[in-house]
């Protein structure tokens, strides 16, 4: 899937991401402090994880280029529920946008289209996690209109 990106930042295009595009999203991912540890370097679990995702009609791995290059990325997920009257629900993850071109509008263009993917997948609700200590990240969800409603846990099931 490809398209044009809405929003001010023009020139922007999203498509599904490739193995090509492995060790450009892993970068995106580890590009600060919070994620670099618990990410790593490209290798065989981020090809495995992309295999995974790659598989499943439920997983899309964006990315996003300007002028050619990837500049930004995301893991969309639709999820399947019960509650809500059976509402489907878009879980938005690992957005990243390339660190010089924060704040110009590309992240906002991305979660404009990821609603957009997930309205055309019949989702009625988005949602996402945000580590506690990304105050920026907060405040950019916050202004799209997203509510910190439910309080997050997570439990390491594997110790690496």
């Amino acid at each position: 899937m490809s398209s044009t990106g809405p929003g001010p930042m023009t020139g922007l295009s999203f498509r599904t991401a490739v193995a090509a595009d492995l060790p450009r999203v892993v970068a995106l991912i580890a590009d600060d402090a919070i994620a670099r540890a618990r990410t790593g370097e490209v290798g065989p679990e981020h090809e495995a994880a992309f295999a995974a995702i790659d598989a499943d009609a439920n997983n899309e791995l964006v990315v996003v280029e300007l002028d050619g290059e990837v500049v930004g990325t995301m893991q969309l997920t639709v999820i399947p529920g019960i509650s809500r009257r059976g509402a489907s629900r878009l879980l938005v993850e690992a957005v990243r946008v390339d660190r010089g071109l924060r704040g110009q509008g590309v992240g906002r263009a991305m979660m404009t289209w990821a609603h957009a993917w997930g309205v055309a997948r019949g989702c009625t609700l988005a949602q996402l996690t945000s580590d506690k200590q990304r105050a920026d990240a907060h405040r950019f969800y916050r202004s799209l209109g997203y509510e910190q409603s439910h309080e997050g846990f997570k439990l390491p099931l594997l110790r690496a």
